[in-house]
């Protein structure tokens, strides 16, 4: 994982695109029940909105609390360095996923808030997300992410060597 200042804003940011655009598919198909390459491509048009959006909250206030919170939760001297990895993307999920889909709500969901309120359904926007978020986190983006910033990814080692 990178060490420095700007690689863990470059790893953070790389992680908030690949979240969103995955959570953005997600909530397209959601919302259209209709799943087909148009989904794909009409995420594209929330990203330049809700990316930023979601790198602020993740750098200016998750990111600290859930390193806090998963080293309470992992002994990160004696444990196994995985169970921390696992703790910070259970704890950033948790923290993320109300707080994105409060912003979502209040960005894409009007008429929803007009008919329901918006407690309802930002509540049930953070229950529709919440399981898809965490699954993806866990399994596809978070390691994809990881990867792409460890010693096993042939860029990353080829940008090592020295000349």
């Amino acid at each position: 994982m990178p060490e420095s200042k700007f690689g863990r804003i470059l790893f953070s940011l790389c992680m908030v695109i690949v979240m969103v655009y995955g959570m953005v598919c997600y909530n397209v198909v959601v919302n259209t029940h209709v799943f087909d390459n148009s989904v794909f491509l009409n995420a594209l048009h929330e990203l330049p909105i809700m990316v930023p959006i979601a790198f602020i909250l993740e750098v200016f206030l998750v990111e600290r609390f859930a390193l806090h919170k998963a080293s309470q939760l992992v002994d990160v001297k004696n444990g196994v360095p995985f169970h921390f990895v696992i703790a910070m993307s259970v704890v950033t999920v948790a923290c993320m996923c109300p707080l994105m889909s409060c912003a979502a709500t209040l960005l894409f969901k009007r008429e929803a808030v007009a008919a329901h309120g918006f407690l309802g359904t930002w509540l049930l926007t953070t229950a529709l997300n919440f399981p898809m978020a965490l699954c993806y986190q866990l399994f596809y983006a978070g390691p994809f992410v990881r990867f792409l910033f460890s010693g096993k990814n042939p860029l990353v080692r080829l940008c090592r060597q020295k000349a």
